[in-house]
């Protein structure tokens, strides 16, 4: 039987879905995996474009309905564009479907639908790494509202049963723990080792912070990392790891952000009211680093330099209580572009293997 998984924030929550979906429902069969519905909306390491992806900025896309097209592995982005849809679907026994916000809510309502309506799914899951989708929306800890309220926004209007999930409450680091916890419902499931083995080799590529921490936790990993090119800091507990149910109605009716926007049909509209309620948009700081890192010529890998960087950044992040970080985070801090994080990678995990706690770096 078909199932549906709806990731609320795009790229990690994608991977997430994956683990959610053997976690939950069981291992089954090729034909037993899940439909995974995803932006194609990529951090800039991946994907230098600003904002989500839409089915133009692809190749070999597969229609599933009018409006959904599936993404398999040997669909190909359109340059400059990137995306990390099709290696997963390369990786991954799961269907890879488009999630397209340009028409508004209004557009993702019908994709939703038409998905539905196609797929007749024994189960509907919205699921969020880290909880910001349980925001009020103004936050000032926000740094990503936009996406999660517009797949918030949508969920919420469509007439069907949709259970809302909260992976890792916390992993994000946009909204205190405490004021979470307070939001969320049952626990559904704590994730174990087992649980994330098959995305292992995923996360060894895959640039996202908050299921590779998801990840970390499950494995037992323990202690604070510092996340993003801000340098926030989350703490890796035993709660990083639990699945929790929320109340959708609750969520959608809490969510400033997500009620405003929700009979937009553009996402220009929704950003116009990301900007009033936020005070910015995602997609503005997206645009605003890429004009002002985009025209940096890259510097040579030079492995004895990279080194010396990571070990100087080691000294000072101990010094502040850190034992984790992740590989973008050093990728910034370093200055090295998206594609030399790969050969930072590899160098730090072949000179000193001792310190990779898969898929963090222990300082």
């Amino acid at each position: 039987m078909t199932r549906l998984i709806v990731a609320g924030g795009g790229g990690g929550d994608a991977v997430a879905a994956a683990v959610l979906d053997r976690a939950l429902y069981g291992r089954g069969t090729a034909e037993d995996r899940a439909v995974v519905l995803t932006y194609a909306w990529d951090r800039l390491l991946v994907d230098p474009v600003p904002g989500p992806r839409t089915a133009a900025d692809f190749t070999g896309l597969r229609p599933l309905t009018p409006s959904v097209y599936a993404v398999p592995e040997d669909a190909k982005p359109v340059a400059p564009a990137g995306s990390t849809l099709p290696r997963l679907a390369a990786e991954l026994p799961h269907t890879f479907a488009l999630l397209d916000p340009h028409h508004g809510v209004e557009g993702m309502v019908r994709q939703l639908e038409e998905l539905i309506e196609h797929l007749a799914p024994a189960s509907i899951d919205l699921l969020d790494v880290g909880g910001d989708i349980l925001a009020h929306g103004d936050e000032p800890t926000l740094r990503s509202p936009l996406g999660d309220a517009l797949s918030l926004a949508a969920c919420a209007q469509v007439n069907a049963e949709i259970r809302l999930l909260v992976a890792g409450p916390g992993l994000d680091g946009e909204i205190p723990v405490e004021a979470l916890h307070e939001r969320l419902e049952r626990v559904v499931h704590a994730l174990t080792a087992d649980d994330v083995a098959p995305i292992g080799p995923v996360m060894e590529w895959h640039p996202s912070e908050a299921t590779g921490m998801l990840t970390a936790a499950a494995r037992g990993v323990r202690g604070l990392c510092e996340v993003r090119d801000a340098g926030l800091t989350i703490p890796l507990t035993d709660d990083g790891a639990v699945v929790h149910e929320a109340d959708l109605d609750t969520a959608f009716r809490r969510n400033r952000l997500a009620g405003a926007i929700a009979d937009t049909t553009g996402l220009a509209g929704a950003e116009r009211h990301c900007r009033e309620i936020c005070g910015y948009s995602e997609i503005d700081y997206e645009r605003e680093k890429t004009a002002r890192f985009g025209a940096v010529p890259e510097e040579p890998f030079r492995p004895r330099a990279v080194l010396a960087g990571v070990a100087r950044f080691a000294e000072e992040a101990r010094a502040r209580g850190v034992s984790h970080t992740t590989f973008r985070r050093l990728t910034e801090v370093l200055g090295l572009s998206g594609v030399q994080r790969a050969d930072l990678r590899a160098l730090l995990i072949g000179t000193q293997p001792e310190r990779y706690d898969a898929p963090l770096w222990r300082l």
